[in-house]
């Protein structure tokens, strides 16, 4: 089972490359679902109106099995293709990188495309921090006002985070857990009278 996998930590944006006139420039962005992925392409194609293409490619999901690389009118292969080996190369998820240009008047042919693309995606990995993020779990637990403490125990024992605390009717935590410390932690749970835990 898989417990971590490697991304960015922040953005990383503006990294220009210059090839025989024509401007390259480099973003990558820690994306999570199709909604931040689609508010960044969207961010990016405001910031840069003008630009010939805004090429890009991502990974998203724990082995990378959702992405997708855009070569956004360039030829077929040549622009998204060269971005995504680089998320490969870094062994990245969660990821987006994209490649504004700036057309400079001379043609650098499907070769010549395939290199500057892979060089400005490059780059900008290069500038970026990679870190590993644990996997976590949502959990909620219902249980007894007189057994918080023993709960809080258990959730600080096993570096569980606590989001929410509802204590209207039964008392009603949802915790964020390491996937690692998970089966342990509900195991420990479930062995004390009066207490559900849902994930």
């Amino acid at each position: 089972m898989l417990y971590e996998y490697k991304t960015i930590e922040k953005p990383v944006e503006n990294i220009l490359l210059k090839e025989k006139g024509s401007k390259f420039i480099g973003f990558a962005f820690p994306v999570n679902n199709e909604t931040e992925l689609k508010n960044t392409l969207d961010k990016i194609k405001t910031e840069h109106p003008k630009a010939t293409h805004h090429c890009y490619a991502f990974r998203m999901g724990l082995n990378g099995e959702n992405y997708r690389a855009n070569d956004d009118g360039e030829p077929s292969g040549s622009a998204g293709l060269p971005i995504y080996n680089q998320l490969l190369a870094n062994e990245i998820t969660n990821v987006v990188v994209i490649s504004v240009r700036y057309y400079g008047g001379t043609k650098l042919g499907v070769s010549g495309l395939v290199k500057a693309y892979k060089e400005s995606a490059k780059l900008t990995l290069e500038e970026a921090n990679i870190i590993t993020k644990e996997l976590e779990t949502e959990i909620e637990i219902q249980f007894q006002f007189n057994q918080q403490n023993l709960i809080f125990t258990l959730l600080s024992k096993f570096d569980a985070k606590v989001l929410n605390f509802d204590s209207e009717q039964t008392a009603v935590i949802s915790a964020r857990v390491k996937n690692r410390h998970k089966d342990d932690l509900i195991k420990s749970l479930n062995k004390i009278q009066h207490v559900v835990c849902k994930n």
